[in-house]
């Protein structure tokens, strides 16, 4: 598939404000099943960015605006093609797998996706109660599936019940909340059973016929590292594996690694307002 993004972020404030200083990271990436075609942003009032690479392999483009200002506004344009073939549940736990999952060095090499944050924490007793449920495995394959499936069943999806520093403690404890919510649930169970679990953020096509559920801005989900396969991505909000349908942006340990749009500045409140649009260009 070929998809075109089209995403705004409008700021509005209450008073007229300066020395703005923003990190943008809505670039999508470009990797073996993805392919950034085309990108383009566009900044007002007007402004020069500057790009790097973070940590987590994002791209960041940071921009300042020195003149008063009562209004942002941050466009951007993408033209991504996305390929992905559905196999996660055709894995088979090998005695190989078993051995590599168990190593020392696998934990170590991906020690920052198996400590908690703060988005992620999960109380032992909220850990407890969830694998009560899935059931105890050393299959890292079969936990994460397991998991997916209980999230999507046991969990509303309401935008209002949560907010953007919702903890995953505190969605387990509401049981609901938004794709934010279930994806720090998700990973905070995973990393507490040692399996190396990162958050995704990204688009969703969602379409007319396809039943999906997701933000009318970002959206997120889960990548589990499956040992001698690599990075697995799965969406609890939908119950499936993140293929053709999900276009990726960044990734990082929690929401706070990949923010689409941070930014300080002098003066008063502000208001928000998103827009995005994704469209088929093309079916592959």
């Amino acid at each position: 598939m070929i998809y075109q993004i089209e995403h705004t972020n409008t700021f509005t404030y209450e008073s007229l404000v300066d020395q703005s200083l923003n990190h943008v990271r809505l670039k999508p990436r470009t990797d073996v099943c993805q392919k950034l075609l085309s990108y383009r942003t566009e900044i007002s009032p007007m402004s020069m960015s500057k790009e790097y690479t973070d940590l987590w392999g994002n791209h960041v483009e940071t921009f300042f605006i020195p003149e008063q200002h009562q209004t942002l506004s941050v466009s951007t344009t993408s033209k991504v093609s996305v390929q992905r073939s559905p196999f996660i549940r055709k894995v088979e736990h090998s005695p190989e797998m078993r051995d590599i999952f168990r190593s020392a060095l696998f934990r170590q090499h991906y020690l920052a996706f198996l400590n908690e944050t703060a988005y992620t924490y999960m109380e032992q007793g909220q850990v407890d109660a969830i694998m009560a449920e899935v059931g105890e495995t050393d299959n890292p394959v079969r936990l994460a599936l397991t998991l997916m499936d209980y999230i999507h069943t046991t969990f509303a999806y309401e935008k209002e019940a949560t907010n953007v520093h919702t903890k995953a403690n505190e969605a387990f404890g509401l049981k609901r909340g938004v794709c934010q919510d279930f994806a720090h649930v998700m990973i905070g169970v995973l990393r507490s059973q040692g399996v190396p679990a990162r958050y995704v953020s990204g688009y969703l096509y969602i379409g007319e016929d396809s039943g999906f559920v997701g933000d009318a801005a970002t959206h997120a989900w889960v990548e589990v590292m499956i040992p001698g396969i690599g990075w697995v991505g799965l969406d609890p909000t939908n119950k499936v594996e993140a293929l053709s349908s999900h276009i990726r942006v960044g990734t990082g340990r929690d929401y706070a690694d990949v923010s689409p749009l941070q930014g300080v500045y002098r003066g008063g409140r502000h208001k928000l307002d998103v827009r995005v649009a994704v469209k088929v260009l093309e079916k592959l």
